[in-house]
């Protein structure tokens, strides 16, 4: 496996079978619970390599996202979402663009440089109430960059957000596997959609992220391969990846929640592939296990998001269940991260942190 790794870093890419094998072998180590980074495990030898590639790229330098939830309403039924709009035990909320923009300036002190507007898919956030908020917080910050994570869209509404001055696009693809993919989420959504909006977001020029949770129900070893070569052909300026966790008031609440080595794994093998890609290490890899996003910036993440959505709000964004609300995701706790970073050899930049490929 070894050998398939060092091909990887040499070409970037590697075919259907390589990339199987290399889950598989893995899989079988980890059956064999050996310590999350023994010498000769194929994760020490991937996480080593990622480290040394994104310290080539980046430093030690740790980029920081202020997240910002500001919507937990939504459209969609997806199963494995706690946002869903089927869910009945949410307490759901809209923060208005006044306290959007609060959370903003409190972010800026802090040093933020970057904003992320994270939440369901609203309707009434509609093209005109998301291009007034963009405007705002592009004038008031205007050294600042802004991320907008807000599902599908139409290639219109991708237009005039970024016109109204958006930077950046999460949109998670979820699996590249078709079957896979509606075994997630209702008939009402639609593969070739989400598809057709990542290469909008791409061709309209927002540094574009894609990303999928590792372990959702009924993934296989040929879904994962799948989404890593779906990866390397796309070539998305961000990748999310953080394991599938259940949520009570989902279909899929008594399903198993995806696992913290794999997920670290395939976070190296993304910074091996992707060697200048901006890759978060996730909430949901804190919440798996203390410390989870210390392991992630060990397999090559560099970016960290922590919350600046008012705290009475928070622990209504339930996406999964035992989400981080408090403690080091707080942003009020910016000085315990940065701490964390540096007990590890990182250090927390207060920059806009602009994919390597962004021309401004």
């Amino acid at each position: 496996m070894k050998k398939l790794i060092d091909k990887l870093e040499k070409e970037k890419r590697l075919s259907f079978d390589e990339w199987k094998s290399i889950i598989v072998e893995f899989r079988k180590e980890k059956d064999k619970a050996l310590p999350l980074f023994d010498n000769d495990s194929i994760l020490s030898y991937a996480s080593e390599k990622a480290r040394k590639i994104r310290l080539e790229n980046f430093g030690n330098k740790i980029y920081i996202r202020g997240l910002i939830e500001f919507t937990n309403y939504c459209k969609n039924d997806c199963y494995y979402c706690g946002l869903r709009k089927s869910n009945k035990d949410i307490e759901r909320y809209r923060l208005d663009e006044n306290i959007i923009l609060k959370c903003c300036e409190k972010g800026y002190q802090l040093g933020f440089k970057t904003f992320v507007l994270q939440g369901g898919e609203d309707l009434y956030f509609n093209d005109d109430r998301m291009e007034s908020i963009i405007k705002n917080i592009k004038k008031n910050f205007p050294d600042c960059a802004l991320t907008l994570s807000v599902g599908e869209k139409s290639f219109e509404t991708y237009e005039k957000w970024k016109n109204a001055g958006a930077d950046r696009y999460l949109l998670r693809h979820e699996t590249a596997d078709k079957k896979h993919y509606s075994t997630l989420h209702p008939e009402s959504m639609s593969f070739d959609n989400r598809m057709e909006c990542l290469k909008n977001l791409k061709k309209l020029g927002y540094q574009t992220g894609c990303g999928i949770m590792v372990g959702s129900p009924f993934q296989t070893v040929e879904c994962i391969v799948e989404d890593l070569m779906f990866m390397e052909k796309f070539q998305p300026e961000m990748v999310g990846i953080g394991p599938f966790l259940p949520q009570h008031s989902t279909p899929f609440c008594d399903k198993k929640g995806g696992s913290l080595e794999e997920t670290l794994l395939l976070l190296s093998l993304v910074r091996i592939m992707l060697p200048k890609a901006l890759l978060p290490s996730t909430t949901a890899l804190g919440t798996v296990k203390e410390g989870g996003r210390e392991l992630g910036i060990l397999c090559g993440a560099n970016v960290v998001m922590p919350n600046l959505s008012p705290l009475e709000f928070r622990e209504n964004y339930l996406l999964y269940d035992n989400k981080i609300c408090t403690g080091d995701e707080a942003a009020e706790s910016l000085k315990s991260l940065e701490k964390n970073m540096k007990n590890i050899g990182y250090e927390i930049v207060k920059e806009r942190g602009d994919s390597p490929f962004f021309k401004k």
